[in-house]
């Protein structure tokens, strides 16, 4: 039977009133549940035979937060008025303002908006690990309840600073350490020592504190300051480009300097406009289309349930392979890592060994589950350990031939239902499994580097490849906390392939006499982690010169065909691997330009002769980015057309996830629909006249940009799914 959703009131003998929040699976605030809390609380303080108030949600949890579902309505709408009044109406007016006392009895988690319902209580009582925090800003808004005023003076401005800016939730013991939370007990305790605290502070025999009245904590107006001004800096360094994050502190200190109410005010007006901005409007998009992965049309609609995957084979111990090892380690999955000889194979188990003592040095993991997820690891030379496991994982280097050679045998030793799966980046998974009578069974698992850190993971299919198969690895997926995106098959299949033409255009522009670091620095601008000669220098020339070929067999018509990277290589620089590429790295210090690699800059544009009469081109920022990115959302668009992947959204989570595409500007499709068709289109257009056949627009960008549609419009078309 359906739970129902709502807000109960019971009051008990004892004159306490116990208001529960019913919204399963978190109990998120949607438009119902305020308006039910609205109600409930009015009754609550008009009914003579209720003392106190306790306020609680139903199984074992408070409250996730503000229902998320609104902000896209709004967004879908641009009707700001679907937002509920609640920060003033309920939270200070009912709420807090309540001539009875009001306890939260929290549990669970009080998250978001759930949280700061519990501020707003004149006490908080909590059961054991339950999680707290004011996550808002992940979603490109602020706080909207009173959460910037109120958290400052429970746990302190610097605390709060930390928690809200960086969205970093507690503990309740730590909440209770800090203030946060008024008393810990039992989770069969909590409702009784919460109805006792309301009503010894309805009996004068506790105190009757208002969160927002309070300034305790909050220190002199120029160590108030202070803080807030090394927030700035923080801000200035872990979030440039997004606004929520500036705007958070100006609020925080609006309320410091002018009063808590004052603050609560400001920081309504400012949600309200943050809740309509871009950032807002990008993060949004990518929170709701990571969960619209776990739909697959004809694989998780049909009734299938995932097979369990106790044991997996890991064929390399290379970085991918220990990489994958250790993800499925760490999710308690026995594996067998294989290795041709002795030697490669003790590389292999100290990497994986390595990978779990760095995750217990940065406090990701503690030192006894280090030493459980490394029993369940055996290293072999041989097949004799493959007869009885679910699935193999090959994660050898790009040879197309040791693969086939690799899938003949494990075709062979396996138990019929195993699953063969290849991490392979760029070869078509047809061919890998040419050799083979189970294709089926194959399916690609890619991963990115470094595997046990990346989220996203690829799951490549083949028209062989079985629903079951597909449905399985997603669940494989999602016990090691990766998130599983389904795509076709193709080179380069999604992720990869949409972004090929990233450092050719980096490249382009190079040989068209822009320097090179301005570029990186550009593009770091933006907002990728790395700038593409950098990243070029961190994922090793050597790989960049073998894939570069792959593609241009499959993609050569519109390749930008430049000498740079086998120049560097021939110079003896092959990246971060050997501490020379494009920049110097020397441990314990950050990469160094290094100004001695011009020469061969020099070199390059000497052989391809691009200039236009012989001098440097003169390029804005705006014009870099777009060199190199409009060339992206190109490969993007024929990635579409061609069915490669479910959603246009899809290839948003990937590019956010497996490339690092900023969150904020919502992914490579829905950054290139805010940008606008026509405007890329345009662009291209102008770029192939000057520059050749690199940027001339695809077809599919053609039409839409004709036909003023969005990219990520759905079309019906041939699909590789």
């Amino acid at each position: 039977m359906a739970k129902k959703i709502g807000v109960t009131m019971e009051v008990g003998n004892d004159g306490v009133a116990v208001i529960t929040i019913s919204n399963p699976p978190v109990n998120s605030l949607a438009s119902p549940i305020i308006s039910g809390l609205k109600e409930k609380f009015q009754d609550a303080n008009q009914r003579s035979d209720v003392k106190a108030i306790v306020l609680t949600g139903n199984g074992g949890r408070f409250s996730g937060g503000f229902d998320i579902n609104v902000f896209q309505q709004v967004h879908k709408t641009g009707d700001i008025s679907l937002m509920p009044e609640v920060s003033i109406d309920l939270v200070c007016n009912l709420m807090e303002d309540s001539r009875k006392p009001l306890v939260a009895a929290v549990e669970g988690l009080a998250l978001g908006g759930g949280l700061e319902l519990a501020m707003a209580c004149h006490a908080r009582v909590a059961a054991p690990k339950a999680q707290l925090g004011l996550p808002e800003l992940t979603l490109g808004v602020i706080p909207g309840f009173g959460g910037t005023q109120r958290l400052p003076r429970l746990v302190g401005l610097a605390k709060a600073a930390d928690m809200i800016l960086l969205s970093k939730s507690i503990s309740s013991e730590e909440g209770q350490k800090f203030g946060l939370v008024d008393a810990l007990v039992p989770s069969g305790d909590l409702l009784s020592t919460s109805r006792k605290w309301a009503l010894d502070i309805a009996e004068r025999r506790k105190p009757f504190l208002r969160s927002l009245h309070r300034t305790d904590k909050i220190g002199s107006l120029s160590e108030a300051r202070a803080i807030l001004m090394d927030a700035r800096k923080l801000t200035k360094k872990i979030a440039p480009n997004m606004p929520q994050h500036h705007a958070c502190i100006d609020v925080i200190e609006e309320g410091i300097v002018h009063g808590g109410y004052s603050g609560v005010l400001k920081e309504a007006e400012v949600f309200k406009q943050l809740v309509m901005s871009d950032t807002a409007k990008a993060l949004v998009h990518v929170f709701f289309a990571q969960r619209a992965t776990s739909k697959v049309p004809n694989v998780t609609d049909v009734g299938l349930k995932p097979r369990p995957m106790k044991k997996v084979a890991v064929i390399g111990g290379g970085l991918m392979g220990s990489g994958i090892a250790t993800a499925l380690l760490l999710s308690n999955t026995r594996v067998v890592l294989k290795e041709i000889n002795p030697e490669y194979l003790q590389k292999g188990l100290k990497s994986v060994e390595a990978n779990l003592k760095s995750l217990v040095s940065r406090g990701k993991l503690t030192q006894d589950k280090a030493g459980k997820a490394l029993s369940l690891l055996k290293g072999v030379l041989d097949y004799a350990e493959f007869k009885d496991v679910d699935m193999v994982i090959e994660a050898v280097i790009e040879n197309i031939q040791l693969k086939q050679k690799i899938f003949k045998e494990i075709e062979e030793i396996c138990p019929p239902h195993c699953i063969l799966a290849s991490n392979t980046s760029t070869i078509d998974l047809n061919v890998i499994g040419e050799k083979t009578n189970s294709k089926d069974r194959i399916v690609g698992a890619h991963f990115f580097s470094p595997a046990h850190i990346m989220t996203l993971l690829e799951i490549v299919r083949t028209e062989n490849t079985s629903a079951q198969v597909i449905l399985d690895l997603m669940a494989l997926g999602k016990a090691i906390k990766k998130v599983p995106v389904v795509v076709g098959n193709c080179i380069g299949f999604a992720v990869n392939r949409t972004f090929f033409p990233y450092t050719q255009g980096a490249h382009m522009l190079v040989n068209l006499g822009v320097d090179l670091f301005r570029v990186d620095r550009v593009i770091t601008s933006f907002g990728m982690p790395l700038g593409p000669f950098q990243l070029g220098d961190l994922a090793g020339h050597g790989i960049g010169m073998a894939v570069k070929e792959i593609y241009a067999k499959a993609y050569g018509d519109r390749m930008f065909k430049s000498p740079l990277t086998e120049l560097l290589v021939k110079s003896g620089r092959n990246g971060k691997i050997n501490g020379r590429g494009y920049y110097i790295y020397e441990k314990g210090s950050k990469p160094k330009p290094d100004s001695s690699v011009l020469s061969v800059v020099e070199e390059s544009r000497k052989l391809t002769n691009i200039m236009p009469g012989g001098k440097p081109i003169s390029v804005t920022d705006k014009e870099i980015v777009e060199m190199i990115l409009f060339p992206v959302v190109n490969e993007a668009c024929r990635v579409l057309d061609e069915g490669v992947v479910i959603r246009a959204s899809d290839l948003d989570v990937a590019s956010v996830l497996g490339m690092s595409f900023p969150s904020y500007r919502g992914g490579i499709v829905f950054w290139a629909d805010t940008v606008g068709p026509k405007y890329i289109y345009e662009r291209l257009k102008r770029l192939s006249e000057t520059y050749g056949g690199f940027f001339k627009p695809s077809r599919y960008l053609e039409e839409r940009a004709m036909n003023g549609m969005l990219l990520s419009e759905p079309k019906a078309s041939r699909s590789r799914m």
